[in-house]
């Protein structure tokens, strides 16, 4: 949520281009309203509008804004509405100008304090505490930037990412991290942060990630000053960044989501090949795996919606290959709620993005309560779960830029599928032949993806149904019912028709009262063991005059009738056979939003990123 740019540049460089193109870049985060402050000849100037970035750029363009040190900013609405005087960045006393992410948890008596001491709120966000904060601060400590805001921050509460500049000190920048994610990239002669490094991929690829606690200065040749949370002096590591700048562009297709979808097949063969070169061996998960896994009796996964649903469907593949007992919890609940630990757990954390708060802090409540085991599977390199887990395994889907998650769900399933059975080969449940099997599943996982995105005609014409529909039910069994609760939330988030999932099973328990003839109801029913319980949840549905939209298999023995629709997926591929349902209903929620006319990529009041409560 909310997406911070900023940059010192060289003098024949306009920092107007900088901010504009990477607050366009953030735009996938999720905001409702964008600004920028640049320092100019005539001091700290600053163009915010409600709306679509686009807006924000017209507006600075008419005023031909132009300077070497400016700040940016996304908001994502939390404290005060969308307005323009809450927009970032925020000013204080034409001195100091602010952008934030995250959350001041103290902030209202902090801004009582402030009040106090003479400054006036001209907004509802907690954000301009930071401004007035570092203001009074900066002319306390004879207009040092770098303690100023080292000072602010000794007294927040929360999470946050902070960019500042002030108007008497254009060649410095001062920035700080807690909670929320934040980088400094270092070019020729400039220097540039920003929340996310899509945002200055096409100006450096060479980059320093922040850690919590970190307060640094900034010029032009990069970082001057940083302390870390101890207040003692630090350096962070500058990486070259590998993600592709060919990634973060449309290309052929109309939305990013299209495109995520369609590039599935090589997300998942890419993720894949770590298990297919190296084997099912612990190794993969770390160097000190072996002795970790060997050493846990159960598993704990922590995890937020997508992600969540992908950890359910792992509790599957845990206790049936690896006869683990495995317990899923909501990340948002876990965190709040008294825990019985046990030190011998092995605690997952899932999470696309690696920076989703309240995984991170349900994963620090865990290690708080003892348990010294745990595992990330993330899909950005070096960001804060990794860097907080003892274990890794990073998916291979490359910059996902739809607020709709679709490659990161399907390889976190092959992430976890490889753990289940690395596992259970350790455990002893898994022979050579089984494993071989396994393995050629995987390998020909990327094949049976492509059959079933080759259905999209048969989906696109259901979903011109569905976009008619206020309401959809979304069935499914065994550990297909996670790839329901998937395809529910796909529909919802980006066609905003009210969607929701159950076990099928579960239909002559309560939701069976809401089955009539104008509400779709869709139901994943693979050819496995449960298929005749299925079939027979189908028929209580029918008998009720509700319309079955059925995903089935190819090898499955049952036609379509009045009332009854199928799309028949590639033959059964086993355990595997939920990563190949997770595209129809992908594809079904997709369709059904370009009929609507909705805003597939950046769906309303939602982020990509959520790193705020």
């Amino acid at each position: 949520m909310c997406g911070i740019v900023g940059a010192i540049r060289a003098p024949q460089n306009n920092v107007v281009d900088f901010l504009t193109d990477g607050l366009k870049r953030l735009e996938y985060r999720g905001y409702d309203s964008s600004g920028i402050a640049v320092h100019t000849a005539e001091g700290i100037c600053r163009v915010r509008r409600v709306g679509r970035v686009a807006n924000m750029e017209a507006a600075a363009q008419a005023q031909k804004l132009c300077g070497q040190t400016g700040i940016g900013h996304t908001r994502w609405a939390t404290h005060g509405g969308v307005t323009e005087p809450n927009a970032h960045p925020h000013v204080s006393g034409g001195l100091i100008a602010v952008v934030h992410n995250g959350i001041i948890e103290n902030f209202e008596a902090e801004r009582a304090r402030l009040q106090q001491l003479g400054y006036a709120f001209e907004s509802q966000t907690d954000t301009e505490v930071i401004a007035h904060s570092v203001h009074h601060e900066y002319t306390a400590n004879g207009g040092d930037l770098f303690a100023a805001v080292k000072a602010a921050c000794a007294r927040f509460h929360g999470a946050y990412a902070i960019g500042v500049i002030s108007r008497d000190r254009p060649e410095h920048m001062a920035v700080a991290r807690m909670g929320c994610p934040l980088l400094v990239g270092f070019g020729e002669g400039e220097t540039f942060i920003a929340s996310d490094v899509s945002a200055v991929i096409a100006f450096t690829r060479r980059i320093a990630y922040l850690e919590d606690g970190d307060i640094a200065l900034l010029n032009t040749q990069g970082i001057v000053r940083l302390c870390d949370k101890n207040g003692e002096a630090a350096e962070r590591a500058v990486k070259t960044s590998e993600l592709s700048l060919a990634s973060l562009e449309l290309g052929l297709y109309s939305h990013f989501m299209q495109k995520e979808i369609h590039e599935q097949p090589q997300a998942v063969a890419a993720t894949a090949e770590v298990f297919l070169d190296g084997g099912f061996v612990p190794e993969n998960f770390g160097s000190n795996a072996r002795e970790v896994f060997q050493s846990i009796n159960s598993i704990k996964i922590l995890a937020c919606g997508t992600s969540y649903y992908a950890a359910l469907t792992a509790k599957y593949w845990l206790e049936s290959i690896a006869k683990i007992p495995t317990d899923v919890e909501i990340a948002s609940e876990y965190r709040y709620r008294d825990v019985i630990a046990d030190p011998q757990q092995l605690v997952i954390t899932i999470s696309q993005s690696g920076e989703t708060l309240d995984t991170m802090e349900a994963l620090k409540y865990a290690q708080s309560l003892g348990h010294c085991h745990s595992l990330s599977v993330c899909n950005v390199m070096e960001s804060a779960l990794p860097r907080a887990s003892s274990l890794v395994l990073y998916t291979r889907a490359g910059a996902e830029i739809g607020v709709a998650s679709t490659k990161a769900f399907t390889t976190q399933l092959v992430v976890l599928f490889g753990l289940a059975v690395t596992l259970g080969k350790l455990r002893g449940h898994i022979d050579a032949e089984r494993e071989h099997a396994h393995t050629e599943a995987l390998r020909q996982l990327p094949g049976s993806i492509q059959h079933a995105l080759n259905l999209e005609p048969q989906v696109a014409a259901w979903a011109q149904k569905f976009a008619q529909k206020s309401s959809a039910l979304f069935l499914g069994r065994g550990i297909h019912y996670p790839i329901a609760l998937e395809g529910a939330l796909k529909l919802k988030e980006i066609t905003y028709i009210h969607a929701e999932a159950y076990p099928a099973g579960e239909l002559k328990h309560g939701p069976l009262a809401l089955v009539d003839e104008n509400m779709p109801i869709v139901v994943i029913a693979p050819n496995d063991a449960l298929l005749d319980k299925v079939k027979a949840n189908m028929q209580e549905v029918g008998a009720r005059g509700g319309e079955l939209f059925v995903f089935t298999d190819l090898d499955s023995h049952f036609e379509a009738a009045q009332g009854v629709h199928l799309i028949r997926t590639p033959r059964h591929t086993g355990a595997l056979s939920p990563i190949i349902h997770s595209i129809p209903v992908q594809l079904l929620a997709y369709h059904a939003a370009l009929a609507r006319g909705t805003d597939v990529d950046k769906p309303r009041n939602l982020a990509k990123s959520v790193t705020v409560e």
